[in-house]
């Protein structure tokens, strides 16, 4: 288990944008079922997943996972992670409408209080000071317990950092970048030197590229499935380029090419545990495994190589 504030998390984070989207709510118990019997205890949501599958309302991801955790008796041992401010009917930082978010979360999770809850995107029309005195609020009352930063620049991250230290209020404790092999630039050209001056944890997002990581997509012929819309902007021979190498690293040590590119992520600095989603219960073990896959300098140095153009 890794420290994150005040919370010991597992090493991989369980995302749960598939939940009530591409796994139904059978087949999302069974995959958190496996994660947890897995040692996992790790899990992200949030509730604009999954708004954008039409006649979804959002909320379809927390309110499985409250069904599972009902089934099991809470969430005792488990730390859950939400995030507001993106749904389409809930949209910004304004405070009013982060209590309506929260409150809407800890309905559909069953929950007295979230472990942590993210900012799922900035609103520059909101002062900081309001929506970090709305998060130091929640914290006060205990309906959570820590928040973070999702989708911020390294700016703006700055700046909250400054505004909450100056007002003393509570300062975000984890940052929710996109970061994979195939988008580097954003977390290594200020992000990450930010959150290791600061004390940040980086859960990167995305961490498969969307499932491009996987080695389901070696060519443009295997652009198809519900996902693969999602994949199509790294379907370039730099992309593909990277998941050969991928491939070739996960054969070279008898792993799956997912735990190759989430064992990358995990070397990387100030990450603390890379986040990825599983269809399936079959796909969980390759998540889990990349905690313990151990690469080489040259593996390292061949995927740096390889992804260079994404820097």
């Amino acid at each position: 288990m890794k420290r994150l504030a005040s919370l010991r998390v597992s090493p991989l984070c369980l995302g749960g944008n598939v939940f009530g989207w591409t796994a139904d709510r059978q087949t999302s118990e069974q995959v958190l079922d496996a994660y947890v019997a897995g040692g996992g205890n790790f899990i992200d949501t949030a509730d604009v997943y999954s708004a954008w599958v039409p006649g979804h309302p959002g909320g379809e991801s927390e309110g499985a996972i409250g069904a599972w955790l009902t089934k099991r008796g809470g969430h005792s041992g488990l730390v859950i992670a939400t995030k507001a401010a993106k749904h389409p009917l809930h949209r910004g930082l304004r405070p009013s409408n982060l209590q309506i978010c929260l409150d809407g979360s800890r309905r559909r999770l069953g929950v007295d209080a979230i472990d942590l809850f993210y900012a799922h995107e900035d609103d520059p029309s909101v002062p900081i000071v309001e929506w970090v005195g709305a998060f130091n609020e929640m914290i006060t009352a205990g309906t959570i317990r820590h928040y973070g930063l999702s989708n911020f620049t390294a700016e703006r991250t700055a700046e909250v950092l400054a505004v909450a230290t100056a007002e003393g209020l509570a300062t975000p404790v984890a940052l929710q970048p996109e970061y994979n092999l195939l988008h580097r630039a954003e977390v290594e050209g200020g992000l990450s030197e930010l959150a290791a001056a600061n004390g940040l944890a980086i859960l990167p997002y995305y961490g498969l590229a969307a499932g491009f990581l996987t080695g389901k997509y070696l060519n443009a012929d295997d652009l198809h499935g519900a996902r693969s819309a999602r994949v199509k902007h790294y379907a370039t021979p730099d992309g593909f380029a990277v998941i050969a190498e991928v491939v070739e690293i996960a054969d070279e040590l008898g792993a799956e090419p997912a735990s190759v590119a989430l064992a990358w992520l995990g070397t990387r600095p100030s990450v603390l545990a890379p986040i990825a989603s599983a269809s399936t219960p079959e796909q969980v073990e390759p998540l889990l495994a990349a905690a313990q896959l151990k690469l080489s300098r040259s593996q390292l140095a061949r995927l740096k190589k390889v992804s260079s153009p994404f820097a």
